[in-house]
Formats: structure tokens, C-alpha cells, sequence
């Protein structure tokens, strides 16, 4: 298994963008010193990683929540 890049401690990288070009409205991912976090309209927030598809549905949930879905 890989090593984790801390502060995150699966091993696992990831990145999920929802957005155009020069601008990110909904994203996901992980990088050293950073460790897993959320980006929302211009917001950086930590994230709670517990699993593969709870991160798959809580990107698809924002990116509902931005077409205005529910």
C-alpha cells in the first residue's frame, strides 16, 4: 500500500474538480501538508475522509447543490 501524504493517513491520493477553465467551484483532494480537504464557491474547508464512495458522494452532492439539484 502507499505511504500516506501527511497529515493524511490512507494512503491514497485523489483529486475531483467540478468547475471551468481558471475556475473551481466544487473540488476534492489531498496533498502533502495539507492532507484531504474540500474546495466550495471559493471556500477551502478540512475534510473528513472516511471512504472512497462517501467522498464520490459527497462531490456529486456539491456538484448537484451547484446546478441546482437536490
Amino acid at each position: 500500500m502507499p505511504s500516506p501524504a501527511p497529515p493524511s493517513v490512507h494512503g491514497l491520493k485523489y483529486s475531483l474538480f467540478y468547475g471551468r477553465p481558471g475556475v473551481r467551484e466544487a473540488g476534492y483532494d489531498n496533498e502533502r501538508g495539507k492532507g484531504d480537504h474540500r474546495h466550495f464557491q471559493g471556500a477551502e474547508t478540512a475534510y473528513a475522509f472516511t471512504s472512497v464512495e462517501q467522498l464520490v458522494a459527497d462531490f456529486w452532492s456539491d456538484v448537484r447543490t451547484l446546478r441546482g439539484g437536490k
